[in-house]
């Protein structure tokens, strides 16, 4: 039966609130390990708990800071303050939604974090009224915005950072930036000020967040850096931004063995960077797929190839009726369109790149997965 449906079970508490609190609690369970596995935690509507972030990326936040204080300028639930907190002797946690600010208080109390502080107003306010000065600021702007929408753009979330960047760098020299996997890396370098570093976070191959580290008068490379979260190890990459567009890299033909890069590099766009520093030649230049005649260590997917074929409807008939795995890499046509077109099922241990090779052929690589 139905939460909803059966008597109060808790005084002062309605049956609809205990529904809300369960559904809560349940999507939790993997992204919020320590709140679910903690007694006496109270859960915010299911919308913020969308919107925060996961322990494993919190995690990883709090390793890039360091000092005494920092300012949580949009603290949500407090996941992210909550890490923090374990590297940072004093957290400032500023929340406008007044709830919210009660609930994070409370479960901060109730997870044994004592050295938060938490304030219910808006966070732009409070750096205007305060005389304080942070080691760090750290700053997740809304990406919904009453008037447009969702957002991608930093001058269209709330805060609007590139307005307000003159008052966080008064209060602060070093400004720690959570941004949305779906804006374009150059736009937010182009629209902030004194971007050292750019962090392009994923957990099991799935681009979680893009964290942008601001320093006060760096003139200095931008410097990006992948990180693949896959079962506590990190698989990284690191390049300078100016250095890719003049970077030179080999052209050829499938060798012995396939690479794609993992999600953090794509998204990363260190097409030319990752080829040459780990001695690849690139199939084609809009393909960023890359192969060797010998097995390479490599932050991404490895296969051996078995065959290469132009692509063809006789070549491709042997698949037929077939399971493989598909990948499509500056290919003209869908994964579902060419499996409907040449009846491939999914699954098996046959894994199938229909991609362009250069200058201009369209091809399949037969692979075999290689660990």
């Amino acid at each position: 039966m139905s939460v909803l449906l059966k008597k109060p079970v808790f005084e002062g508490i309605s049956q609809k609130e205990l529904a809300e609190q369960l559904e809560a609690k349940k999507k939790c369970k993997d992204k919020l390990p320590s709140w679910f596995n903690t007694p006496n935690i109270y859960y915010p509507n299911k919308l913020n708990i969308e919107q925060t972030s996961s322990e494993e990326t919190a995690r990883y936040k709090s390793g890039l800071v360091d000092g005494k204080t920092l300012l949580d300028l949009t603290g949500g639930l407090g996941v992210d303050t909550y890490y923090f907190s374990k590297k940072i002797d004093t957290v400032f946690h500023c929340e406008i939604n007044t709830n919210l600010s009660e609930i994070a208080q409370h479960n901060f109390e109730v997870l044994g974090q004592k050295s938060i502080v938490c304030l219910s107003q808006n966070g732009i306010d409070f750096l205007n009224e305060t005389d304080k000065k942070f080691d760090w600021i750290f700053v997740d702007p809304s990406r919904r915005n009453d008037e447009i929408g969702k957002v991608f753009l930093f001058k269209d979330c709330l805060p609007n950072l590139p307005k307000h960047l003159p008052l966080l760098f008064k209060k602060s020299k070093n400004i720690l930036v959570k941004a949305s996997p779906l804006l374009d890396i150059k736009q937010g370098i182009e629209e902030l000020d004194f971007v050292k570093e750019v962090h392009v976070v994923a957990i099991q191959n799935e681009v979680k967040e893009l964290l942008f580290h601001l320093e006060q008068d760096y003139d200095g490379s931008v410097r990006i850096k992948t990180i693949n979260l896959v079962h506590e190890e990190e698989v990284t990459f690191n390049f300078n931004h100016e250095d890719e567009p003049h970077v030179k890299v080999e052209f050829g033909s499938p060798e012995n063995y396939l690479y794609e890069p993992n999600s953090a590099i794509l998204k990363s766009g260190a097409f030319k960077s990752v080829a040459n520093a780990y001695g690849l030649k690139k199939l084609h230049q809009h393909s960023h797929l890359y192969t060797s005649n010998g097995p390479i260590n490599f932050p991404g997917r490895r296969f051996s190839i078995i065959r290469a074929l132009p692509y063809s409807k006789s070549n491709v008939k042997e698949f037929s009726q077939q399971k493989a795995n598909i990948t499509t890499r500056n290919f003209p046509m869908s994964v579902a369109e060419i499996r409907k077109k040449h009846k491939i099922k999914e699954g098996g241990e046959t894994y199938l790149f229909f991609t362009k090779t250069f200058p201009d052929d369209l091809m399949v690589l037969e692979c075999k997965k290689w660990e």
